[in-house]
């Protein structure tokens, strides 16, 4: 099956149900979509796409959120706490400082549980339901946890996730331990625990909510539609770019999709689809290594370490999906540094706009290569930050001014404030 641009739209087959069928990216074999549970293909365990006979137009959408999309996603209606429908945030002076025609930030922290991954969750729980399974589980470096938790709570079903031990940030712990999931810690990775998540799936244990679930995908590809709406309404024109932070690759792939099906259906021109641009951290950028060395495939590092946990993924299992869509689209991916991903975290701050450091890592990545001269002056730009300052208040507090002690006394604060 193609992931290219240029690929025909495709014809239904006979396993579909109400215009929907899962279908290999490897091989092309098709398959129902909620008659058994399948997260690969059964033939040669490629990954899998929701498929549609009618791709909707701009024209087709109505209301607000991810439900907005409901003709193109694979379902009618979710499992819902009003996600979507985030702000794209207008930052003049970044704008000006990194110098682009235009720069709009995409708050995916304003989501109900403070990540984009609530856009996933209301369809891959809903499917869940669809279904008929009663447990769902994940493998987590916070946000994902927080999301199923308290979209499986939402869908009374129980709730399993994996975190590997010491590495998930307080403030999400906390979510998913509120909204009553059981959590495991693993001693591990966060590669490690999808392993074992894998492998419960597989056993029929539990239903995989990770970016592996095809489903999950097709929420967090509105994030893109939300995006190109935006910018045709505020700008008469679509953005040059979308530079997005690289975990799982999720996102990279749900956005190419989302806009080859947009080119398939009409409504997008080839040429008019923005450039796909990842970044990741330099002590986790698998991603990165196989475009600067034009792999087919990404190596698994097995060790990482970045302080922007979200990312701290060594093998995105989403890769297959994602480099053909930064390829295709004519973007790149590159890395960056911790440092430069506090810098920008404070960047964003000082714009008023609060996030965690892996959702920073693409304004550090617009700049850098702004400053390589591969983004070009003339650009219009939207940034994906992906999770609320909340998430790791640790990180936080470490990015921001200390605390100034003063004495109790109005005049001891304003001696204070002279000095």
């Amino acid at each position: 099956m193609s992931l290219s641009l240029s690929a025909a739209r495709p014809d239904e087959p006979a396993d579909a149900v109400d215009g929907v069928w899962l279908e290999c990216i490897e091989c092309g074999a098709t398959f129902a979509p909620f008659e058994d549970v399948r997260y690969t293909c059964d033939d040669c365990d490629g990954l899998f796409e929701v498929r549609y006979a009618d791709l909707p137009t701009f024209d087709d959408f109505e209301g607000q959120g991810v439900w907005r999309y409901a003709d193109a996603l694979p379902l009618e209606e979710g499992v819902t706490t009003q996600e979507g429908a985030t702000p794209l945030y207008e930052v003049p002076r970044l704008e000006a400082d990194v110098g682009v025609d235009a720069l709009r930030i995409k708050h995916e922290g304003m989501n109900p549980t403070g990540s984009f991954k609530d856009r996933g969750m209301t369809v891959g729980v809903a499917v869940a339901k669809e279904l008929g399974v009663d447990r769902l589980a994940c493998a987590s470096t916070g946000n994902t946890s927080a999301a199923l938790a308290a979209y499986g709570s939402r869908g009374g079903m129980e709730t399993l996730v994996l975190l590997p031990a010491g590495k998930v940030a307080a403030g999400k712990i906390a979510q998913a331990s509120l909204h009553g999931a059981r959590i495991l810690e693993v001693d591990g990775n966060f590669d490690a625990c999808l392993d074992i998540v894998q492998e419960l799936a597989a056993r029929g244990e539990a239903y995989l909510l990770n970016s592996l679930n095809p489903f999950r995908l097709e929420g967090q590809k509105t994030i893109g539609l939300e995006i190109l709406e935006a910018f045709r309404h505020d700008y008469g024109a679509f953005p040059d770019r979308i530079v997005l932070p690289v975990g799982n690759a999720g996102n990279t792939s749900a956005l190419y999709k989302a806009f080859r099906e947009l080119v398939q259906a009409g409504e997008l021109d080839p040429d008019e689809v923005p450039k796909l641009t990842g970044i990741q951290a330099e002590g986790a950028a698998p991603m990165v290594e196989a475009i600067e060395n034009g792999a087919d495939e990404v190596r698994r590092w097995d060790e990482v370490e970045t302080r922007a946990t979200a990312i701290r993924i060594g093998n995105p299992v989403n890769a297959p999906k994602a480099l053909p869509g930064i390829r295709e689209t004519g973007g790149t991916a590159i890395a960056v540094s911790d440092e430069e991903i506090t810098e920008a975290q404070r960047d964003l701050a000082g714009e008023g706009i609060g996030v965690e450091p892996a959702s920073a890592a693409s304004v550090a990545g617009l700049r850098k290569l702004r400053g390589a001269g591969i983004v070009d002056d003339d650009e219009r730009v939207a940034c994906l930050t992906t999770g609320h300052l909340l998430k790791d208040p640790d990180a936080a507090a470490a990015a921001g001014a200390d605390p100034e002690p003063v004495p109790a006394d109005t005049e001891g604060v304003l001696e204070h404030l002279r000095n």
